[in-house]
């Protein structure tokens, strides 16, 4: 049964304040959810939602904290490609949500955050609390990874916003937009409501087609290539054009690479897809991009060191077309754009309006004979509760179940688990932060849920991320949003300990230190109780390899009932050998 929170009817005589209009907007807009974490400077619009709305359209999703309701909001993005809302209270609530933010702006992620301050007129401001509580440009915190931000001075004014907030945040390329909205300006008693306008009038512009010429030469390119490789980046959730992407690759006979920052975008046990799916290329990826004439980028996170990776700093001799709207996001406080690779063909338009314009027009080449793929090593014969432990019996279980993975751990194999559907895997949180993960999960499965999806939302945790912001429990309990969350706990943010093991190393300085600062133990945390705490169901700490089928079919059981459960397995330390890109060698990744 899902929570509405339903709120006891409104008899008072009518009489209106500013914020009920704004309340008026959201509706019309068909903003389904507001994702927040209460506070006094938005108590007009609270009250309005709540009294003048019935907390229905939107429905008002209580987190214990900020950053979760943010990352609940890009979540449901990831999974329905939709936006939601998320309030944050005044300049204090908006510095908790920031890391989130920061995620949803990497991940492209459509969010309408609204905030308030205030009163912004200093005579109304309460002795201390609205001083401190007000800040002279409070988008500042957040403009440098939002689209856009406003803070309107009048409720028509407001409406604007609103409407201009919902139509940038959902052009692609998408991303956040924050909106500041002044505490006495909400609580003002107006005559009457305001006409709202038609919020169908001011929808989001489809991106321009590709332009004719751009698609000639680029088949003429592709055409005539002996070597092509497609780079699959940011791409749609409709299998509509997770087909076209196959009958392109197929009828170009090119090698395809995939990674595990984005979701899936492309069969990963197809016979052209190319080595696992990692954080960084396979090395059969780059041998791919090494030996490529032709190169076709489908808006690929971080184009430029794609290269630099494959080629060692070499020139690219390959021909590349590129296909993304990503250079309108470039900012020049993040670097978040990536490296800034050559290109001969640069096609400004989302990458699946490219596919299917180029599908019309390329001609199907011959078939190829591909190498057979690689097998994963047989599991040593042992108790220990390994990722590839985890994942086998992940998989056993799931044999019969359609489920969408809604995160996976750093130390994941892309070979465990091959993606054959655009909702088998919604990606990574996008800004390399810790604690995205539960939020993230539950915006999720609420997308899931609302769409009456028959796919059960399972996330894969490091036990740093989930414990950073393991509240998102509660809201998903509290609304009745079931799904399943596996926590990978080795008790340590190891990430970093491989990293202290290699400044280590280099200064020839003792190894054996490099766990002091990270792990997480004496006391061990108990994350099963944690989270029946918040009245989810908690299994473990599993600690036994032969004890996780009967964990992980019991926790799926259970999210079928329409339950939340959070399964503690204790990990080994460690990242599989074959895994491409782990700390172990790549001094890049920061992430724990």
């Amino acid at each position: 049964m899902i929570n509405h929170d339903t709120p006891t009817p409104n008899t008072q005589p009518s009489t209106y304040w500013g914020s009920d209009s704004i309340a008026d907007c959201l509706h019309e807009m068909q903003v389904p959810y507001i994702a927040l974490n209460p506070g006094a400077s938005y108590r007009g619009l609270h009250d309005s939602l709540v009294n003048h709305l019935g907390n229905q359209a939107p429905q008002m999703l209580l987190c214990l904290h900020e950053e979760v309701a943010i990352a609940i909001a890009q979540g449901f993005a990831k999974a329905s490609g939709k936006m939601m809302g998320a309030l944050v209270h005044s300049n204090v609530g908006l510095m908790h949500a920031t890391m989130a933010v920061f995620n949803a702006w990497c991940d492209r992620m459509p969010i309408l955050m609204l905030g308030a301050t205030g009163p912004w007129d200093a005579a109304r401001r309460r002795p201390w609390i609205d001083w401190i509580h007000t800040s002279s440009d409070q988008g500042a915190l957040v403009r440098d990874f939002t689209k856009w931000d406003n803070q309107p001075g009048s409720i028509p004014a407001a409406i604007e916003a609103l409407l201009r907030g919902s139509q940038i945040a959902q052009t692609a390329p998408r991303g956040p937009v924050y909106i500041n909205l002044d505490a006495a300006l909400q609580e003002s008693k107006m005559e009457g409501l305001m006409a709202i306008p038609d919020a169908t009038r001011f929808a989001a512009p489809k991106s321009s087609p590709p332009s004719t010429n751009d698609v000639e030469r680029a088949a003429q390119l592709l055409s005539h290539a002996k070597n092509p490789v497609i780079l699959m980046g940011r791409m749609s959730r409709n299998l509509s054009d997770w087909d076209t992407r196959v009958q392109l690759s197929e009828k170009l006979q090119a090698a395809v690479i995939t990674d595990l920052k984005n979701a899936a975008s492309f069969p990963t046990d197809h016979p052209q897809h190319v080595g696992s799916p990692s954080y960084f290329m396979s090395a059969e990826a780059c041998a791919a991009v090494r030996e490529a004439d032709v190169i076709l980028m489908l808006d690929w996170v971080d184009p430029g060191g794609a290269f630099k990776q494959a080629l060692q700093n070499k020139p690219c001799q390959a021909q590349i077309i590129n296909v993304s709207l990503d250079m309108h996001s470039h900012r020049g406080w993040s670097m978040d754009g990536g490296s800034l690779p050559a290109v001969d063909i640069y096609m400004l338009c989302e990458p699946d309006d490219a596919i299917g314009a180029l599908n019309k027009v390329i001609s199907a080449q011959s078939q190829k004979s591909w190498p057979v793929k690689n097998t994963l090593p047989i599991m040593p014969d042992d108790d220990v509760v390994s990722l590839r432990a985890l994942s086998d019996v992940l998989q056993e279980c799931t044999k019969d179940l359609d489920i969408c993975l809604a995160r996976l751990p750093l130390g994941w194999n892309g070979a465990y688990r091959h993606f054959r559907h655009p909702m088998d895997y919604l990606g990574a949180d996008g800004g390399g932060g810790v604690g995205a993960g539960p939020g993230n999960t539950v915006g999720v499965a609420l997308a899931l849920r609302d769409i009456q999806s028959t796919r059960v939302p399972v996330a894969l945790l490091g036990d740093g991320d989930f414990l950073m912001s393991n509240t998102a429990i509660w809201t998903a309990v509290h609304y009745g949003i079931p799904l399943l969350i596996i926590v990978c706990n080795n008790h340590s943010y190891f990430n970093d300990e491989l990293h202290q093991e290699r400044v280590a190393k280099e200064r020839l300085r003792p190894t054996e230190n490099k766990w002091i600062g990270q792990r997480m133990s004496e006391p061990e945390i108990d994350i099963a109780q944690m989270t029946r705490s918040m009245g989810a169901e908690g299994i473990g700490p599993v600690r036994r390899a032969q004890d996780l089928q009967a964990a992980i079919t019991e926790g799926l059981r259970l999210v079928q009932m329409g339950k939340v459960c959070v399964i503690d397995a204790c990990v080994a330390p460690g990242y599989d050998a074959n895994m491409s890109g782990n700390a172990s060698n790549n001094s890049a990744v920061h992430k724990r």
